[in-house]
């Protein structure tokens, strides 16, 4: 908020929304806790009280006991005062969430892409969209705030989808403004593996930790990068695109290179990889990665040994990733990461002593195939609060515009 000037509008705007957010993280609180939280006098915490009620965005929730006297009057968020829907598309389900105001969901989806066209996708998401503000009995049009993750990005000064091989026809164009018009409500896009990040650090197992990848291992690959707190996207979009990184530690000279469009990496480790080193280890009626992780759970010596690779190729990525981040953490996430981190593990880290000094802390995912979504809701409950603000005329547009995790200005360029 540099260089705006400290006017009488700016200074209720933002001892309004520091009550607010104080409101909103306490969960239910008295104006005393609120002065004692934000440190505004006690008149200017009860008329920003008096305007936050007002607007209808908290309420009033009962008077406080324990204590000799009347109880302290308690205001909390009022849920239905704003909408976040969030999306996770995938190569082969596409999931979604509604939350209210609050942050709580109340109102999840999940379905196959029988056809993962374009065409098809929006039409998936669009009905899934209205059945779930249907069930939560208010229309698709009361939303504030979409959040869509996808795999790939839309680079600075483009407006569509680059890097996002598993989804054909993804990158075309025309796909960004047809899923806009199919949502109506204001859509930010997100590559789904950073939101796996943010999930993972509102809601899972990085909870508490500044520095910290998630690399999520399915149909492709994926890595999502938080240092110092904040996920980070790199001058392109492109920071975490780990797939792309080039280690073909067992290719010999004569082989052909993987297809750009998959990745180095991902050539090496995704689940179409597993599959394929089963097979070439004579498991040929293995129909998924995870039939080769129940055999290796079974005892099978063949199956085991594919996942012994696939986590030394792992290690080999990590090593990589670890000398130039220094991460504290490396989360697993993804079908192959969450469904068999507790076979990857163990041989991932013995496999890491042996070719890096680096050792960051591994940990497996705990949200699985929640945490896009996860992420995608408190990504989308902080750009929700700003509009409500924006379109109850409570704050200079633009003034007070935190990011989902501190609150910290961020700029506009997040796909609104």
């Amino acid at each position: 908020m540099t260089g705006q000037p400290a006017t009488p509008s700016l200074v209720r705007a933002i001892n309004l929304r520091t009550t607010f957010d104080v409101v909103h993280a306490g969960g239910s609180l008295g104006a005393p806790e609120v002065v004692r939280q934000t440190g505004l006098s006690r008149p200017t915490v009860a008329d920003c009280l008096s305007q936050l009620l007002g607007l209808g965005l908290i309420r009033r929730s009962g008077r406080a006991r324990g204590l000799p006297g009347p109880g302290a009057q308690l205001y909390e968020v009022e849920p239905r005062a704003g909408w976040v829907l969030g999306l996770d598309v995938g190569r082969r389900w596409v999931r979604a969430a509604l939350s209210n105001f609050t942050g709580a969901t109340v109102a999840t989806a999940a379905a196959p892409t029988s056809d993962a066209t374009p065409e098809t996708l929006i039409t998936q998401l669009h009905q899934m969209s209205e059945r779930l503000t249907l069930d939560a009995g208010v229309d698709l049009d009361a939303v504030d705030q979409v959040v869509l993750g996808t795999p790939g990005v839309i680079r600075p000064g483009e407006t569509h989808f680059s890097l996002a091989p598993n989804l054909p026809g993804w990158e075309s164009p025309e796909v960004v403004d047809e899923i806009r018009e199919a949502l109506a409500a204001p859509v930010a896009f997100e590559n789904d593996i950073n939101l796996a990040a943010i999930g993972e650090e509102v809601a899972g197992v990085a909870r508490g930790v500044r520095d910290f990848v998630v690399i999520s291992i399915g149909t492709g690959v994926g890595m999502g990068v938080v240092l110092d707190g904040e996920v980070r996207h790199g001058a392109g979009g492109l920071a975490g695109e780990i797939a792309y990184l080039t280690l073909d530690l067992d290719r010999s000279p004569a082989a052909p290179a993987p297809a750009w469009g998959a990745g180095a990496f991902e050539s090496l480790v995704s689940a179409g990889a597993i599959l394929a080193l089963a097979r070439a280890q004579g498991r040929e009626t293995v129909r998924s990665a995870a039939d080769v992780f129940a055999l290796t759970r079974a005892g099978d010596t063949a199956a085991a040994e594919v996942v012994g690779t696939v986590a030394r190729r792992l290690a080999h990525g990590i090593a990589a990733v670890a000398a130039v981040l220094d991460p504290e953490l490396v989360v697993l996430g993804g079908g192959v990461g969450s469904g068999a981190g507790d076979l990857l593990v163990p041989r991932i880290i013995e496999a890491l002593a042996a070719i890096s000094p680096f050792s960051p802390r591994l940990a497996v995912s705990n949200l699985g195939a929640d945490a896009v979504l996860t992420g995608a809701a408190a990504m989308g409950l902080r750009l929700a609060i700003d509009r409500v603000f924006e379109r109850s005329d409570a704050s200079p547009r633009g003034v007070l515009a935190p990011s989902w995790r501190t609150g910290r200005a961020v700029g506009a360029g997040v796909g609104r």
